[in-house]
């Protein structure tokens, strides 16, 4: 299965300069729960709902007066529309992370695989089509996103 077979089609970007609070009512308006930033016309970073929120609750401005710049995630993991999905499971199991941005060679944002997506489509090893995501690859994936840092775990007296 292609990661086109599951994506969520026509993401919507925000431009690197736009407010945290513009990024919330983008996230609210398209129920998603993050966002690519673009700047002329090339994904350079991540925003998540959680970025947004760690942000406003750390920092003693208004979330209209900070930029996503300032808060944006800049290591992007993509996908190809074109990959076998999975490709990008072993993307979010290696990196720890929940949504890939899918863009085309030249960079240009075709959409967003997300592991909501990924679960939609999984189907059990026993009835699976021969075209579908095993549940397994999906659990392995969650754990290995899931799983806390190294010193975290070393540490009991902390929750996540």
């Amino acid at each position: 299965m292609k990661v086109k077979d599951v994506m969520t089609p026509h993401a919507k970007p925000i431009w690197l300069t736009e407010s945290l609070a513009d990024a919330a009512r983008m996230m609210w308006e398209n129920d998603c729960g993050v966002l690519p930033i673009v700047k002329d016309q090339k994904v350079i970073g991540m925003i998540t709902d959680r970025d947004i929120c760690m942000a406003a609750a750390m920092r003693r401005s208004n979330p209209s007066e900070i930029s996503v710049e300032e808060v944006m995630t800049g290591q992007v993991y993509a996908v190809n529309p074109d990959d076998d999905i999975e490709q990008a499971l072993q993307t979010m199991q290696q990196h720890q992370i929940r949504r890939l941005p899918v863009m085309n060679p030249e960079g240009e944002l075709q959409g967003i695989l997300s592991m909501n997506d990924i679960v939609l489509h999984a189907k059990a090893p026993d009835g699976a089509a021969q075209d579908s995501i095993d549940y397994a690859d999906v659990v392995k994936t969650y754990q290995a996103i899931c799983q806390h840092p190294v010193a975290a775990a070393a540490n009991p007296g902390v929750s996540a």
